[in-house]
């Protein structure tokens, strides 16, 4: 239930925004961005680097600030671990952990073709296990798993800059991802890749 309250304020948070980023007149092609990134996740508590690929979504409600949200999908990474039960059998065991990350929150920035940024998001992370390939019917499977799964809620201050020409830019982002459960865990979160602005 507070999951679907949380979503249900983030809704209406953008439904009352875009009319304000689209009512814009300067016709400078600076009213949001579209980009998508590669990104770099270090899970700290296993000691994992997870590697995926997310998309972005901004929306300018003045030229210092940007209300963006954004989803990003870490591939598997196989952790095995070795154990002895009482009788001195041993197993090996992988983990074939995949993640979830989705934040939403405000980017201030500064303007011109170089621009420095902050941001300070709020979302989730589902951590999801499964054996079966990476295409996109299991990857939408576990899409669908983060109501019931093992899902955190997720604090993300972070800053980067953007160089951009015309429509076109690259962005490179590096913050801190906390994830909470059993109290904050701090987690280096890298993302990097192109952008276009409209």
């Amino acid at each position: 239930m507070k999951r679907i309250a949380i979503l249900s304020a983030l809704a209406l948070c953008l439904a009352m925004i875009a009319p304000a980023a689209s009512a814009q007149v300067d016709d400078n092609k600076n009213h949001g961005n579209f980009g998508v990134y590669a990104d770099y996740f270090r899970l700290q508590f296993a000691k994992q680097n997870f590697f995926g690929v997310g998309a972005r979504l901004g929306l300018n409600i003045h030229p210092h600030v940007v209300l963006e949200g954004e989803m990003s999908y870490d591939f598997e990474r196989n952790s095995t671990a070795t154990i002895t039960d009482l009788t001195g059998h041993t197993a090996t065991v992988r983990s074939n952990l995949r993640l979830i990350h989705g934040l939403f929150g405000p980017k201030f920035q500064t303007t011109g073709p170089v621009r420095v940024f902050a941001v300070v998001k709020g979302g989730l992370l589902n951590f999801g296990v499964s054996h079966t390939a990476v295409t996109v019917g299991n990857v939408t499977d576990q899409f669908g798993n983060i109501k019931d799964g093992d899902t955190n809620g997720v604090f993300y201050p972070g800053g980067g800059v953007e160089f951009n020409a015309g429509i076109f830019g690259i962005r490179l982002e590096a913050g801190d991802e906390m994830f909470f459960d059993n109290g904050a865990q701090h987690n280096f979160k890298f993302m990097g890749g192109p952008q276009i602005r409209f």
